[in-house]
């Protein structure tokens, strides 16, 4: 990471995988940002002093503010990057925009631990927030969408995972904080399965039992993978941490995908390879299987700026 000594992170931000998952999404009571401060920053630090209590089964998570609260909280400063979600919508492709004040990730090995802990949160809460929406995630067979094809493959790894995630001396008060983007998004799984599995493979960019990403060469301009591995004006790889999990029951299931990223920009512009799609309108074909329901903006920041910011 930077040079500079490093304010703590929210460890969920960068943590690694789970096996379950709970999100919480809350709005906010009016008038109440003189207990909300406190209050933000007491829940996260107590996630964090969990993360120790609860380390034999991987407890991690994090609290994020949303983009249209973090003013209202807190007033005397912005991250430099935080704007509301980019919602868009070609044809039939669409990312809504539905904002929330706060959002609360827990993940950990035990699911008991997790249903207990959201308890507590809700509970140090009470009388500042609205719960407005609740998933429970899952990990699936060895760490796989509900599509069949592992999911987070191009994710950074070791020490890496903090690089991207985590804000750097780009926005020194904000630093060890991170940009954090919620879709929750409903699979058409009768009709994905229907396709023959080269279909779906050809959709994605990788085989789907051996998980081996297409040569370039191979890989058709509308594969999700295609759209999704960007480069910048210098040619640099525009990455972000994903801490996405499937959710849901056989009613409704898809993916909870979660963008953890040191900017808001390589989000936004894979949004826009995705949905809009290149010069040509190639754009991820995998967006005929889903459906996005959500999009959120967050910013999550160290415990020190809450600590402080009180």
């Amino acid at each position: 990471m930077d040079s500079q000594v490093m304010p703590r992170e929210q460890l969920g931000v960068c943590a690694e995988g789970n096996l379950h998952s709970v999100y919480l999404m809350f709005n906010a009571n009016d008038n109440v940002e003189s207990d909300m401060r406190p209050c933000v920053a007491t829940i996260a630090q107590y996630i964090h002093e969990l993360t120790d209590q609860y380390s034999d089964s991987a407890f991690n998570g994090f609290v994020a503010i949303g983009a249209n609260y973090w003013d209202t909280l807190y007033p005397n400063a912005r991250p430099e990057l935080l704007k509301p979600f980019p919602a868009m919508n070609r044809d039939n492709r669409d990312a809504p925009a539905i904002e929330f004040d706060l959002f609360v990730q827990i993940r950990c090995d035990r699911f008991d631990i997790l249903h207990l802990v959201a308890n507590e949160v809700c509970q140090m809460f009470e009388g500042l927030v609205e719960l407005v929406d609740e998933e429970r995630g899952f990990r699936f067979l060895d760490s796989r969408d509900l599509t069949g094809f592992v999911d987070g493959t191009e994710n950074p790894k070791g020490r890496s995972r903090q690089e991207v995630a985590l804000v750097g001396d780009e926005d020194s008060k904000f630093k060890g904080g991170s940009y954090i983007h919620v879709q929750k998004f409903t699979h058409n799984l009768s009709k994905w399965n229907r396709l023959p599995v080269k279909k779906q493979e050809d959709i994605i960019g990788r085989t789907k039992a051996d998980n081996i990403e297409y040569a370039s060469a191979d890989k058709p301009l509308t594969s999700h993978i295609k759209r999704v591995n960007l480069k910048d004006s210098e040619g640099k790889s525009m990455e972000i941490l994903r801490q996405s999990m499937p959710y849901g029951s056989v009613k409704e299931q898809g993916l909870m995908f979660i963008s953890t990223c040191r900017n808001s920009v390589h989000f936004e512009k894979m949004l826009e390879s995705m949905i809009h799609g290149d010069a040509e309108g190639n754009h991820d074909h995998l967006m005929h299987f889903t459906q996005a329901l959500t999009g959120s903006s967050f910013f999550a920041p160290s415990l020190d700026f809450m600590h402080s910011a009180i």
